[in-house]
């Protein structure tokens, strides 16, 4: 068996949802917790972890993103995974294209946030757009899960 084929194993969450699936939920829904421990680093001080930590972070929460791409490419999309849901196809679409809107918004913000820190650092504008990252993270946290709920559980 190749690891193609066992991404789409059945997942350890018990729904419908392939392996992949539940492992990108699985990150996604820790992510909040991970920044939330980066952030408090550098509230004790420790900026240097700190940015390592955050660095650390995103590059893993941009492999993730592939993944889970790749996977949902693989799959057919959306489309596919709806066919088993009893949620209204247009009412999951709107959820997640919420989702989607989010997402990027916050992916740009992090990006620029990181890239930029020394700068924002001095204009006294990082703490804010920190928090702008987690606020964002938050939501595409809780939106990635209703995302999953409204495909793969009801």
């Amino acid at each position: 068996m190749n690891y193609l084929e066992f991404m789409f194993h059945d997942g350890f969450f018990g729904t419908r949802a392939p392996l992949f699936m539940d492992i990108v939920t699985l990150i996604v829904s820790v992510l909040p917790f991970l920044v939330a421990g980066a952030i408090a680093l550098a509230r004790r001080k420790n900026y240097k972890a700190h940015a390592y930590t955050q660095v650390l972070i995103f590059a893993f929460s941009v492999i993730v993103l592939l993944y889970f791409e790749f996977g949902v490419r693989m799959a057919g999309g959306f489309d596919a995974f709806m066919k088993e849901s009893s949620v209204h196809y247009t009412y999951a679409l709107v959820v997640l294209i919420l989702h989607i809107g989010i997402a990027i918004i916050t992916l740009l913000i992090w990006t620029k946030t990181i890239f930029r820190a020394k700068v924002q650092l001095q204009n006294k504008t990082h703490k804010k757009a920190g928090l702008y990252t987690f606020i964002g993270v938050i939501f595409t946290s809780l939106t990635g899960i209703w995302v999953y709920l409204l495909m793969f559980v009801f």
